[in-house]
């Protein structure tokens, strides 16, 4: 059933206001500019120390290209801003980028809440281990990787499909918008729910599994950190390299020269790049620094570092929101019911749910869909009484 204008007003709930010009990328004073009204009026609005006169709120509508429902009260979650999401590099990104990053971010969660009324995901099984940002020669890192591998079963060797993995522990696992690709991936959790963001402009299978191998490290141990600075982000990396590369595997493996031979073949056999391998095996001391430099002066001298030799894999694809919006759709219960639940514009829910970046085009053949159902998966279709 429609919300009319003159319920959000009376309804009206300023947070989702916040969420809503920050997802389209507004300051207050350009928002207010749009609508004919005050800097201040707008900070009364979000404030809730003012409601919007129905007028205002389909004013609002229009401008920011939501449905008067977005504007209602929903459940009680932290507000975009008032969470850690773990973003690369603060300096290299403006705060209005960051908000409308994180408030996508935020969009799906809503839309995983409206999902799960009706299909069950797996409960997160994130371990935690926390690690003194400001201590860079702790191990813990390497340890906190060792932990979620154990606590995971993941037996020794080659990780496989990793977001697959982490979808089946509970993680959700989104492509973000193209008005954020600015912003590299990223990790966050609201209501016990850890969520990790990936850009869609990053084409690269094995740069893209370090992304989310990192993102997993800020989850597991950077919870309650604040993000952004050299040292967490070198702890990330390192759980990354050792979730994806362990020492005890790897350390009889990796060459002390640049046998790019030799380094290929564990490129495939391991999915990672050259350059994570060169940077591994300085890391574990078997390429001296000399060496190390050596090599890479070689590889981006080749242009590698853009794009390294061989067969680029298809990125892995997320397929939790997919799957659920295609079985969902199975039994009647079809995309505009599902955003109108999650009080999300429908162009938006796609974007959401989409298995691939939402500008490929065209898009890659859909893969056959049981092969992409992570295990966790359980169909319950609980509001449909099936």
């Amino acid at each position: 059933m429609e919300v009319r204008v003159s319920d959000a007003s009376r309804l009206f709930d300023g947070r989702r206001l916040t969420l809503a010009r920050q997802l389209a990328g507004l300051r207050k004073n350009a928002l207010a500019a749009q609508i004919d009204k005050s800097p201040t009026a707008v900070a009364a609005y979000e404030s809730n120390s003012k409601r919007p006169a129905p007028a205002t709120v389909a004013q609002l509508c229009l401008t920011l290209g939501v449905d008067p429902s977005f504007f209602l009260p929903g459940a009680q979650r932290p507000e975009a801003g008032s969470s850690v999401p773990h973003f690369r590099s603060l300096r290299s990104t403006s705060q209005l980028v960051r908000d409308q990053a994180f408030a996508y971010g935020l969009v799906a969660t809503d839309v995983g809440a409206a999902l799960e009324r009706h299909v069950e995901f797996p409960n997160p099984d994130i371990p935690r281990l926390s690690v003194d940002v400001e201590d860079e020669q702790t191990d813990l890192p390497e340890q906190a990787a060792k932990l979620l591998r154990k606590h995971w079963d993941i037996p020794t060797g080659p990780i496989g499909h990793l977001v697959r993995m982490a979808e089946n522990r509970g993680v959700l696992v989104v492509y973000s918008p193209s008005q954020t690709a600015a912003v590299d991936a990223y990790s966050f959790e609201t209501d016990n729910r850890p969520t990790v963001v990936l850009n869609p402009t990053k084409n690269d299978y094995f740069r893209q599994r370090f992304d989310v191998a990192h993102e997993l490290g800020h989850l597991v141990m950077h919870v309650d950190s604040e993000p952004g600075d050299r040292i967490t982000e070198n702890q990330a990396n390192r759980f990354a390299a050792e979730f994806l590369m362990p020492s005890d595997d790897m350390r009889d493996l990796l060459p002390s020269k640049a046998d790019w031979r030799t380094l290929g073949a564990l490129k495939a056999d391991w999915n990672v790049s050259l350059q994570a391998l060169l940077y591994r095996s300085r890391q574990l001391g078997v390429m001296s620094d000399v060496t190390y430099r050596n090599a890479v002066l070689y590889l981006s001298s080749k242009g590698w570092r853009r794009r390294e030799p061989g067969v680029m894999p298809v990125t892995e694809q997320p397929s939790l929101f997919p799957k659920a919006v295609e079985i969902l759709g199975q039994v009647g219960i079809g995309e505009e019911v599902l955003a109108g639940e999650a009080r999300v514009p429908l162009d938006l829910f796609r974007v959401v749910t989409s298995r691939f970046p939402t500008w490929d085009s065209p898009q890659p053949t859909e893969p056959n869909p049981e092969e992409n159902l992570p295990s966790g998966v359980i169909s319950l279709f609980r509001s449909a009484g099936r």
